[in-house]
């Protein structure tokens, strides 16, 4: 995994118009690809896009997370349990849960990190 990251222009999505999703990212050869849709204190909405062969490295967030697959596969590893999910699928990964996330060929994934409660 080479884990080259981009992030995109940060604005906001237009409110109150609706959007597809899977086409507001494209992918990047050899990177991952992340555009925020929402950030606000008490979380953020991101979608993001990996080529063939990146993902992304263990860590551990202090906030329980969605992730969500709209575009292909991928393997997501939470507390060394894989989980294989496919476009459409998503899992909430729990606060301090080491994990990573594998690629399956190519995948777009929406990322919801949940702030509030933590305090």
């Amino acid at each position: 995994m080479n884990n080259k990251t981009k992030e995109m222009d940060n604005i906001e999505l237009e409110k109150a118009k609706s959007h597809i999703i899977v086409e507001i990212i494209e992918y990047m050869a050899n990177s991952v690809v992340i555009k925020t849709i929402i950030k606000k204190s008490t979380g953020s909405i991101s979608v993001m896009s990996f080529d063939s062969g990146e993902g992304l490295t263990e860590k551990i967030s202090p906030f329980d997370s969605f992730a969500q697959i709209i575009e292909g596969k991928a393997e997501i590893v939470i507390d060394k349990i894989s989980h294989l999910l496919q476009s459409g699928q998503g899992i909430i990964i729990p606060a301090h849960a080491p994990n990573f996330i594998t690629p399956n060929g190519r995948f777009k994934m929406i990322l919801t990190i949940i702030k509030s409660g933590y305090e």
